[in-house]
């Protein structure tokens, strides 16, 4: 998270009547912590993320004793917020090392603190390994099918690849994201402006990756990353569902790959979700969480403490008769 990708989404990304707002714990005249909010119109209070968000947490100043500033953090918003019945706080990282502490600051003003899953988020240390490495590390599949859709590309014609990063081609690089974006089998964006803003706002400060798969000098997939911190994370992909035959995904995948290991990376990063794909490219996988904070003095913040909980159980039911109706794993289970 960065000033400019705030902006972005404050610019951007937010629903309609609705508006940022920060919460910001001082030290005299020195800000060394921050929780950044959405209020809607209703006047409901939730964390500063959409659903292009991968990853969101308070911001502690680096001068900050972290573990103490978050519980300090966690308090002062539970007090600040005492009179709404919820917070929603979605896409933290689940190893955020103050989590914890965050959560016991929220349970000292009186609120009760529930955690839920959010989405999967697949990666893959890079640190040191080559293209070729790293490609035989891959699964057999992948390896295949990189050696057969290149030859069939290059049977089909012009094919070519481009990574832009900045200048005078980045307006033609918006232009082919939109272009494929709306040939693609994926539905309209939610916020039309957001990825477009993000693109020049990760070209101004020198960290976009914007891969385009051209075919007879038209576009058929692209991929929006970024580069940040030594981690690339792709935000965003498409390709011309029409032409799935070539494979313009998965070739520009990795022609991205191989440019970001020869600029020396340390993890590719695949973003939100556990799409199948995406075990093929990376072999890790980390959870990204989110944070009921409800106030149960309030009759509203009863309600969805009530929902959320009997939901809870239902489903840890469910899985229960589910695991126990399944036979044996023993000998006679195989026995017909």
């Amino acid at each position: 998270m960065s000033r400019e990708w705030f902006c972005n989404m404050i610019a951007n990304g937010l629903p309609p009547d609705t508006e940022a707002c920060f919460g910001v714990l001082m030290d005299g005249a020195t800000a060394i912590a921050i929780v950044p909010l959405q209020r809607s119109a209703a006047g409901a209070l939730s964390g500063l993320s959409n659903c292009y968000t991968c990853v969101y947490r308070p911001l502690i100043a680096a001068h900050a004793t972290e573990h103490e500033s978050s519980y300090v953090l966690g308090r002062a918003l539970g007090i600040s917020c005492a009179g709404l019945p919820l917070i929603r706080i979605d896409c933290l990282p689940s190893e955020w090392p103050a989590l914890a502490a965050f959560s016991a600051g929220v349970r000292s003003a009186g609120l009760v603190v529930r955690q839920f899953d959010c989405f999967g988020n697949w990666y893959e240390p890079m640190q040191g390994r080559s293209w070729e490495g790293y490609v035989d590390s891959r699964p057999g599949n992948l390896r295949e099918l990189l050696r057969r859709r290149r030859r069939r590309a290059h049977r089909a014609g012009d094919v070519s690849y481009e990574i832009i990063e900045q200048g005078h081609r980045l307006e033609c690089g918006i232009e082919a994201y939109e272009f494929v974006y709306q040939r693609s089998w994926k539905p309209a964006e939610p916020f039309p402006q957001f990825n477009a803003g993000l693109i020049q706002e990760a070209a101004r400060l020198g960290v976009l990756r914007l891969g385009i798969c051209w075919h007879n000098q038209t576009p058929i997939a692209a991929q929006l990353w970024i580069v940040a911190h030594g981690a690339a994370t792709v935000m965003k992909l498409a390709h011309n569902e029409a032409l799935r035959s070539l494979s313009p995904g998965t070739l520009l995948t990795a022609t991205v790959i191989e440019r970001l290991l020869e600029e020396g990376i340390s993890e590719i990063d695949f973003g939100r979700g556990d799409d199948p794909y995406k075990q093929l490219w990376a072999g890790h996988r980390r959870q990204r969480i989110g944070l009921l904070l409800v106030n149960p003095r309030r009759l509203g913040g009863l309600y969805l403490l009530a929902r959320h909980d009997m939901g809870r159980a239902i489903r840890g039911l469910r899985r229960r008769a589910t695991v126990e109706g399944q036979p044996s794993r023993g000998g006679d289970a195989h026995t017909l």
